[in-house]
């Protein structure tokens, strides 16, 4: 109202929101993000048994980058752990293979390469779930490199692209 913020939340908007968590029996003082601290967020916090809470004399659930960061990291962790421990169980290892992030994919881009190699799911995955499934189909795809880059160089070389020739164009009518 005069200018001076108290550094408590209010009905104003989230520019002055701060993040509604308790870390470790203390209230985060950061200013709250467009990030939410959702039931499936709590879910997350509390199976990685990260010490946050929920402040209850909060009016919001919105939370700071930085809180966002460590449950992300705690998540991601969690992953490669589990990816590491089905490695050592199995005997196979990736390591010379990079990782392929799909998950900054988009869902529609998601769902058509689960429709061209016609993968059958359950219906009503979210984002996060169908790049698990994906990613896992695509670690099994059998790539042999040298034919591969062969015909990528000769088709940069020619100007070629595979849905021209699909369509039946050729470099000669464009």
């Amino acid at each position: 109202m005069n200018g001076f913020s108290t550094g408590e939340e209010d009905s104003r908007g989230a520019a002055d929101q701060i993040c509604c968590l308790v870390d470790e029996g203390t209230r985060c003082t950061r200013p709250a993000g467009n990030a939410s601290y959702s039931k499936r967020i709590q879910k997350t916090v509390t199976q990685r048994r990260l010490k946050l809470n929920l402040d209850n004399l909060a009016r919001h659930i919105y939370i700071c980058d930085y809180h966002k960061q460590v449950i992300q990291c705690a998540r991601t962790k969690q992953q490669q752990r589990r990816r590491k421990d089905s490695e050592d169980d199995s005997g196979e290892t990736d390591n010379d293979l990079p990782d392929v992030d799909l998950y900054q994919l988009q869902v529609g881009t998601l769902r058509r390469y689960k429709r061209h190699y016609r993968l059958t799911t359950r219906p009503g995955l979210n984002k996060a779930q169908l790049a698990d499934i994906l990613i896992k189909h695509f670690k099994t795809i059998p790539v042999v490199e040298k034919d591969t880059l062969s015909f990528f160089f000769y088709t940069v070389k020619t100007n070629a692209n595979k849905l021209d020739q699909k369509n039946g164009l050729n470099n000669d009518t464009t």
